[in-house]
């Protein structure tokens, strides 16, 4: 695919995808929307950790409500339907890690772009806000569930009937993003916690997130089951008998995904 609204790379192992329409502060249209699948798919197949993240002021401030290729109209249920659900499925369900380097206000759809990521990095001068109450809609773009699940039903409900920004500091404090950085330190803090998913114990990383995500719908007994499954198979992989001897030998892991 020949992107037109976005940038994407892999150098190794690393995939970035930059939303890169920084006049329009990175909102999404018709066009981003199916380039944002395009590349999460070919990360998922080529590299081995994603980072989504912004140009310019903003990561992403929602629907472009002037976008043209929507012919003048949105029709919210078909654009959710079948350009929102493949975009936010193709992160959420990615097989590798993957992480929001949020670089500046991410709003509306944008912020819950951000938050399907599973790690959520802000620079401490961006915010999170749930701005669909001040223009009479619900959350969407997948907030109604991740609001929850990330942050408690109360602080959830607040964000969604409030409307009120939430700065960086707020959402890590919260429990909502994993950390919040200085700005001076944002892009390099990002980039070294990037690296270690692209090169670290990719199966490793992948029973993680598979094991976490499906927690909620288990017992205890049922995801002790679940550990032992998933760590008899750990156990047999290269990346495991390499981390141990580089432990023995008191010398950093060269993992190799395997």
């Amino acid at each position: 695919m020949d992107y037109q609204t976005i940038t994407f790379d892999i150098t190794d192992g690393l995939a970035v995808l930059t939303l890169n329409r920084p006049d329009k502060m990175n909102a999404l249209t018709s066009q981003m929307r199916a380039e944002i699948a395009h590349a999460m798919k070919e990360a998922a197949a080529q590299a081995r950790a994603v980072v989504l993240t912004g140009t310019g002021a903003a990561f992403c401030t929602g629907q472009d409500l002037s976008d043209a290729s929507s012919g003048g109209a949105l029709d919210l249920e078909r654009t959710l339907r079948d350009e929102y659900l493949p975009m936010l499925e193709a992160i959420y369900d990615c097989p590798i890690p993957t992480v929001s380097a949020v670089n500046g206000p991410a709003a509306g759809a944008g912020a819950n772009l951000a938050l399907a990521a599973d790690v959520v990095i802000a620079t401490e001068s961006a915010y999170f806000l749930q701005a669909f109450a001040r223009i009479g809609l619900m959350p969407d773009a997948g907030g109604t569930w991740l609001l929850p699940h990330k942050m408690g039903m109360a602080k959830a409900m607040g964000a969604a009937l409030f409307a009120d920004r939430i700065s960086a500091k707020q959402a890590d404090d919260w429990g909502m993003i994993w950390e919040s950085v200085p700005d001076t330190d944002f892009d390099a803090h990002w980039r070294k916690r990037a690296t270690w998913l692209a090169t670290g114990p990719s199966k490793a990383f992948g029973a993680i997130k598979q094991s976490i995500r499906g927690a909620y719908q288990k017992t205890l007994a049922e995801q002790l089951l679940v550990e032992a499954h998933m760590q008899g198979e750990l156990g047999q992989s290269r990346d495991f008998m390499e981390g141990v001897s580089a432990f023995l030998e008191k010398r950093p892991a060269k993992f190799e995904g395997r």
